[in-house]
């Protein structure tokens, strides 16, 4: 049995529903139906420059863009680092149509800054790699340097960081190669405006770190791994490994796995360990796991993030090629604290 109080609570809200409900149209649901149907005819949108928006100020976004990077730059010469021979073009031809013979645009492109800031580029990270891989052979830095400076490298990091919206060009969507292009010029007036260390700096974090989350030996991994792994113990005075078969499961099925490991005949001990579906492939293996333990890129190698430009090798120091690689030659290079840390964690 209801009480008064709430027969009068029930009232009101049959009273409110009453007043806000909607009337009900047949033709809404069709109607909403019909113009899905058309606008998925249609295809997707063209993407849109955001210039074309009402409350678009480009210097203002200019000058928001280098608060985000936390950078300081010039403003004329992160203006230029924006700026496109393409769109200097299309503007100049636009002033022709409008009947000015002599067009005046007080704007620069940025191809010169595009090619200083790829010196930088490739000598900051060359430098990196040499100073936190200094046993590597130089085939695998220059394979992960042509990673890293790479078009789809480079692009991927200037897109990110929000410059498709900002360059001035005559293409849009941006290219892939203007982003990278872009990206160096960017580089370059961070250069001429805060100096080499706080460039170095921007390379490192936002182009080096693209490595963090990769594995080294992607980019590089020699031929023939047995035959170059005789080689170089033969420079340093070691006799051949000898493969042992060390166990193997599933013998004589699709799931078949062995495990084979390399030992020195001097003193016996295992330098490689490999696993593979025939003996032969782990055999392959096992060099390869024993020539990563020389060059110092084993599967659980941490690198460090946090160097500065002046705890970077010289950038004309070159690491052994490895044709000629051996460790009675390998140049010895100081190692700064945090390069020791990281390596001390890496070994715990």
């Amino acid at each position: 049995m209801l009480t008064l109080r709430t027969a009068n609570r029930v009232l009101k809200v049959l009273k409110t529903t009453q007043i806000c409900k909607q009337p009900f149209h047949r033709w809404l649901a069709p109607t909403l139906r019909e113009l899905k149907r058309r606008k998925d005819s249609l295809g997707p949108d063209k993407p849109v420059h955001r210039k074309t928006f009402l409350e678009w100020n480009y210097d203002t976004e200019v000058y928001a863009f280098s608060k985000r990077l936390g950078e300081e730059f010039n403003n004329d010469l992160l203006q230029q680092a924006l700026t496109e021979r393409s769109y200097i073009i299309r503007e100049e031809e636009r002033q022709k149509n409008v009947g000015i013979e002599q067009p005046t645009l007080n704007l620069f492109d940025n191809k010169e800054l595009v090619s200083k800031g790829s010196d930088f580029i490739d000598d900051v990270v060359k430098r990196y790699l040499r100073t936190v891989l200094p046993r590597l052979p130089e085939e695998g830095i220059i394979g992960i340097h042509k990673y890293l400076t790479s078009i789809e490298t480079l692009s991927h990091v200037s897109f990110h960081i929000g410059t498709s919206e900002l360059i001035l060009c005559a293409e849009f969507p941006v290219e892939k190669l203007t982003l990278s292009n872009v990206l160096k010029s960017i580089t370059a007036a961070l250069v001429e405006s805060s100096g080499d260390s706080r460039a170095a700096l921007f390379v490192r974090d936002f182009i080096i770190t693209q490595i963090a989350d990769k594995d080294l030996h992607q980019f590089w991994e020699p031929e023939e791994p047995i035959k170059l792994l005789s080689e170089i113990l033969a420079r340093d005075g070691i006799q051949s490994p000898e493969p042992r078969l060390i166990g193997s499961s599933g013998k004589n099925t699709i799931l078949a796995c062995f495990r084979v490991g390399l030992y020195t005949p001097h003193n016996k001990q295992m330098i490689g360990l490999g696993f593979g579906e025939t003996v032969d492939i782990a055999h392959e293996m096992a060099a390869r796991d024993s020539l990563r333990k020389l060059f110092g890129t084993s599967d659980n190698i941490l690198l460090p993030f946090n160097l500065k430009l002046d705890q970077l090798c010289e950038s004309n120091v070159k690491n052994l090629f490895v044709n000629e690689w051996s460790q009675k030659i390998l140049p010895t290079r100081p190692m700064h604290y945090e390069l020791r840390m990281a390596k001390e964690t890496c070994s715990n």
